[in-house]
């Protein structure tokens, strides 16, 4: 066939044993050189490697290639890695096929080396006829406006809008509420600058208003959206302050998205450790409490002496209960410790007891643990399935416990109040989440690309996510995430256009006759009805298109095809795993 003039190479990877320990790749190796005559193959210890990628570069060049096949981990993990050094060395990276025979084939098969190999030079195979196959297609560019709408003015919202305007970004910010400053707007005291969180959030601003670059709308929210990275077509709603009961629209065009809409604190269930009884109280309802005080610490008129923090409220739930949460909500450990110490400074004759499952008090926030015990703190750790019993004990509490420390001793503590250390859940933001077609993980947070390497990124291209809205954050921590976000934003606009994949959907014209069916199967609205010639067909909206193929099947004139995945390259495909198949049966 003509595709077999292709000059293909294939590189098959050891990936330092959790490949080659199940799979022998130099049998993949022969067996692919052999059965389909590629230009050359070669195994390596590390593809992903700078000596491999440099040898990998050289044969491109010497040899000619058109296409490339590199058998190694997930996609998700190389595939960009790949794809830059197929341009460094001249290949139209989008002619490199990435084969994954590490989580799909060596770690799914590790008890079985004869046929994790076989299924590996299966799959090499596949991914070389798709080479063959496969055009050299061109990124799709789109032009952006310099212009992006932040929602969320809480300290990850406010501190993206202050670093964009500085980057020469105009800025539109939003917030639901009638203030700026989210959660933080209402801390005391912070560890470990000290700092009060109000007068934090009333620094950050004085430097938004320094910015004109920065409009600044309260009491908004996002209605509606239209249009594409670069050239998001957006609809703010406005409830003015003013005139209650009425609303005011704004339109306005950005180039990006960055959602810091931040998150709720976990509302315990009534009769939850005794939750809604006099003297039992939330983690920021203490603080507060803490804050507000004067000279005696006193709740309800009485004053408190001690303190019961109990732990894990509404984090690390168990999957019995229902609608649990089971995250760590990681920033709960060192605020009751913080507050703990606070408390013992600002009020001597406090005594704090901490009931808990395990302390994560992590990195710098260990100092604030290790003080709170020399300040006087009681620490008491129960097991899971064993929680504290909270009891009525006159006017006060009792708060009983296994202590694992003491080798499972029943404790039991007189409390004045009782603190439930609350943790982190997912802001209800059904709305926004609808309008932008944002993913939602299991925790109901916003889902990234990729944890660690597009930790900002959600698929919707021109869309990120920073700060608590995509999980547990303390302030720090939801700051460095928001500037990692404006990083990506401003780099993509700042240049005036964005380079999009080019595996999108396309409309055979000629064959289709529209019936609107690719149109309601698309979750992104990328398809549209327009005239051609005499009749009516689909036409794909490039740069609204993400290639996930849901408008392919449903067409019942084979009209639709995605490029990059062709009905060619994927019957291919399937001839070769049929045939495997067919040869192991």
């Amino acid at each position: 066939m003509e595709e077999n003039k292709r000059k293909i190479g294939v590189y098959i990877c050891h990936c330092g044993g959790n490949i080659s320990d199940h799979v022998d790749v130099e049998a993949v190796r022969r067996q692919v050189e052999e059965k389909y005559g590629v230009t050359v193959a070669r195994t390596s210890m590390f593809t992903c490697s700078d000596a491999s990628q440099n040898d990998m570069i050289r044969d491109i060049r010497e040899l000619g290639l058109d296409g490339m096949v590199v058998a190694s981990c997930s996609p998700k993990l190389h595939l960009t890695t790949f794809r830059n050094m197929s341009t460094r060395a001249g290949l139209n990276p989008f002619q490199y096929v990435q084969v994954n025979i590490r989580e799909q084939c060596s770690w799914a098969h590790s008890d079985d080396h004869e046929g994790a190999t076989c299924k590996a030079a299966g799959l090499v195979g596949a991914g070389i006829e798709k080479a063959m196959r496969q055009e050299a297609l061109q990124p799709i560019r789109v032009t952006s406006v310099k212009r992006v709408l932040v929602i969320g003015a809480g300290i990850a919202g406010l501190r993206a809008a202050i670093e964009l305007a500085d980057l020469g970004v105009e800025v539109f910010l939003i917030e639901k509420e009638a203030a700026v400053g989210g959660q933080v707007a209402k801390l005391g005291e912070m560890f470990p600058a000290g700092k009060k969180g109000a007068e934090l959030i009333a620094t950050l601003l004085d430097e938004v208003k320094k910015r004109p670059g920065i409009t600044l709308f309260l009491n908004a929210e996002l209605a509606e959206k239209s249009g594409h990275i670069g050239e998001f077509e957006l609809e703010i709603r406005i409830r003015p302050v003013a005139a209650p009961g009425t609303e005011e629209t704004v339109r306005i065009q950005v180039g990006a998205i960055l959602v810091a809409s931040g998150f709720a604190e976990y509302e315990p269930k009534p009769g939850e450790y005794a939750f809604g009884q006099p003297g039992v109280v939330t983690l920021a309802q203490f603080e507060r409490l803490l804050r507000e005080s004067g000279e005696r610490l006193l709740h309800d008129g009485r004053e408190v002496k001690k303190i019961a923090f109990i732990y894990c409220v509404g984090s690390r739930q168990n999957a019995e209960t229902e609608g649990g949460n089971r995250w760590c909500s990681r920033y709960c450990c060192s605020t009751a410790t913080h507050l703990a110490v606070l408390a013992r400074k600002k009020f001597p004759v406090a005594r704090s007891y901490h009931f808990y499952r395990d302390m994560r008090s992590y990195g710098k926030f260990e100092s604030l643990y290790e003080e709170a015990g020399k300040s006087g703190s009681v620490f008491l750790r129960f097991h899971e399935e064993r929680p504290p019993r909270v009891e009525r004990d006159g006017d006060s509490w009792l708060v009983s416990v296994q202590d694992l420390a003491t080798g499972g001793d029943e404790v039991s503590v007189p409390a004045d109040l009782v603190v439930l250390v609350t943790g982190m859940t997912a802001r209800p933001n059904d709305g926004l989440t609808r309008v932008l077609k944002l993913p939602l993980g299991a925790d109901r947070f916003y889902n990234e690309i990729h944890p660690k390497l597009r930790p900002v990124e959600t698929v919707i291209d021109g869309v990120y996510i920073a700060g608590s809205c995509q999980g547990p954050k303390n302030a720090g921590e939801s700051v460095v995430s928001s500037l990692s976000a404006v990083a990506k934003a401003a780099a993509l606009l700042i240049k005036g256009y964005v380079d999009l994949q080019p595996f999108v959907a396309y409309v055979k014209a000629d064959a289709c006759a529209w019936c609107g069916r690719c149109a309601a199967a698309c979750p992104y609205s990328a398809i549209e009805q327009v005239a051609y010639g005499d009749k009516e067909v689909a036409q794909v909206v490039d740069a609204l298109c993400k290639g996930c193929g849901a408008c392919l099947p449903v067409c019942p004139l084979d009209a639709t095809q995605l490029k990059g995945y062709t009905d060619e390259q994927i019957e291919a495909m399937i001839d070769v795993l049929a045939r495997e198949a067919a040869h192991e049966g």
